[in-house]
């Protein structure tokens, strides 16, 4: 057996060039045996031994092998079927959204993604009781109150890069939770992150005395209530993509985010995206990927 490792740390490209060194039936035979002995029934052997069949009769590429087997596996514990091989597909694994959750099942979640992933496990919109419970069985885990999002950071196997940073602004002091999910996601995904807080353009100054911060930005978040203006003034400032998270802050005509929504959506600067009313996690997500792309 040539073969030792757990598949999950071999990387696709890995895989790839040890497929191609002449390791192919090994491997393929490695990874369908693990993938089967790990999830049972639920991965469906009568298709892997169908697509090992058909790379042994050159049907397909080895690249098409690989690219089907990362959609496999995911755990199914009734409530919940985990999906263990986003992380290989996306570069980080599933996310849980806390809210709807019982905590018993947040806590077998979080747990099933910390031992299968190597990668930081993030839940979002965890209330505080829920998040006391899982930190008393997982004493790994860290609660951030502002943003309500329960992580475990685990090691990772690449530096993060501090050339490349992520800006991530707030309107109000209101809109500061939006904009923490947002930055903290960001963060644990693996990127340089900095932020500015409470800089609308109520107070225009303000923000300007940050131009400095906003011009050496790879990529930029904002956030805002109200009318949600302050995504067209920064659009207006840079030349990187600026995301926008509309807040649902603001009195009655506001309609609990709605009106900055559509504020956003009809930004005269170019080159600004808008997430969902409060999705800073959306957006953390997305300046991410942006921020990783060479």
């Amino acid at each position: 057996m040539l073969l030792k490792e757990n598949p999950g740390d071999l990387c696709d490209t890995q895989v790839k060039i040890q497929m191609k060194k002449g390791f192919a039936k090994e491997v393929s035979n490695f990874i369908c045996r693990y993938y089967l002995e790990k999830a049972g029934e639920e991965l469906d052997r009568k298709s892997i031994r169908e697509l090992l069949e058909q790379y042994k009769e050159g049907k397909i590429s080895i690249d098409d092998g690989v690219d089907a087997l990362s959609q496999l596996p995911y755990e199914n514990l009734g409530f919940a079927q985990i999906d263990h091989h986003r992380e290989l597909r996306q570069g980080f694994p599933e996310v849980i959204y806390g809210e709807g959750k019982t905590k018993e099942q947040i806590l077998a979640i979080m747990k099933s993604l910390a031992e299968e992933s190597r990668h930081n496990v993030m839940a979002t919109h965890v209330s505080a009781e829920k998040a006391d419970f899982v930190r008393n069985e997982l004493p790994d885990a860290v609660y951030d109150e502002v943003s309500r999002i329960l992580y475990i950071e685990q090691k990772r196997s690449e530096p993060v890069d501090e050339t490349r940073r992520i800006l991530v602004l707030s309107a109000g002091t209101s809109d500061i939770p939006v904009a923490e999910e947002a930055a903290l996601t960001a963060r644990l995904m693996g990127n340089a992150v900095d932020t500015c807080f409470d800089v609308g353009v109520a107070g225009i100054h303000r923000l300007f005395a940050h131009k400095e911060e906003i011009v050496k930005a790879n990529v930029i978040i904002v956030t805002a209530g109200m009318e949600g203006a302050l995504a067209s003034v920064v659009g207006g400032l840079t030349d990187k993509p600026v995301i926008a998270v509309p807040t649902s802050v603001g009195y009655g005509a506001s309609f609990h985010g709605v009106s900055a929504l559509l504020a956003m959506l009809n930004c005269c600067a170019a080159g600004v995206a808008v997430m969902n009313i409060d999705n800073g996690f959306g957006a953390g997500v997305l300046a991410g990927k942006i921020n990783r792309m060479r």
